[in-house]
């Protein structure tokens, strides 16, 4: 009869019975929840993110790489360089473009402009040394990169001069002689020209 009684129990207090049974659960979670894991961590902090560097250093930079005066047509050249170097932190395509060609004619009317009569030759001379020496212009080394048949009008098109590496260096010469057709009416003519030098990332 002791069962029945503790049935009767139940019965007559629902709420004391559903307290107990909550309280029993609560304690069973506790007691599962409770489980220890053995676990590890690893962490690599302070990860840096930076866009590399196009750069170019020119010996010359605004300014000219040589002035041809007193030209006489069939004269040898009159010559000038430059340094061109990859400054930058990646690998870099070098060009070179002609542009602002102006011809000034200051006497009998010319047959067609001065700077049609100015044969351009512009020479890779090579790279620096690893310890600084600069190329020798004039040796076989050398790599014609505009010429020797060019003039200065006919210089429009865009010339690649190849990829320079980080801190490579190379030495150009420019070649400028007045064609050995020109006339008296060229006498005192003239002709100016700018040239630009890019750089750009490789692929």
């Amino acid at each position: 009869m002791q069962g029945a009684t503790r049935i009767e129990s139940l019965v007559r207090h629902p709420k004391r019975t559903l307290a107990g049974l909550v309280t029993a659960l609560i304690a069973i979670g506790v007691a599962i929840g409770t489980g220890a894991n053995f676990s590890a961590q690893a962490t690599n902090p302070s990860n840096t993110f930076t866009a590399g560097v196009v750069k170019m250093d020119n010996s010359k930079a605004n300014a000219a790489i040589f002035s041809a005066t007193n030209m006489k047509p069939g004269a040898p050249p009159q010559t000038g360089t430059v340094d061109i170097q990859n400054t930058g932190s990646m690998d870099m395509a070098v060009s070179l473009k002609r542009d602002m060609v102006s011809t000034t004619d200051s006497g009998a009317a010319n047959p067609v402009p001065f700077a049609d009569k100015v044969d351009l030759t512009v020479t890779d001379c090579g790279a620096y040394a690893s310890d600084g020496t600069p190329p020798v212009c004039g040796d076989a080394n050398d790599h014609v990169a505009y010429g020797p048949a060019g003039t200065l009008t006919d210089m429009n098109d865009t010339i690649a001069l190849g990829t320079f590496a980080k801190d490579e260096k190379h030495r150009y010469q420019f070649a400028a002689a007045l064609d050995g057709s020109a006339g008296n009416e060229y006498v005192n003519d003239g002709a100016g020209a700018r040239f630009v030098w890019n750089g750009d990332q490789t692929p």
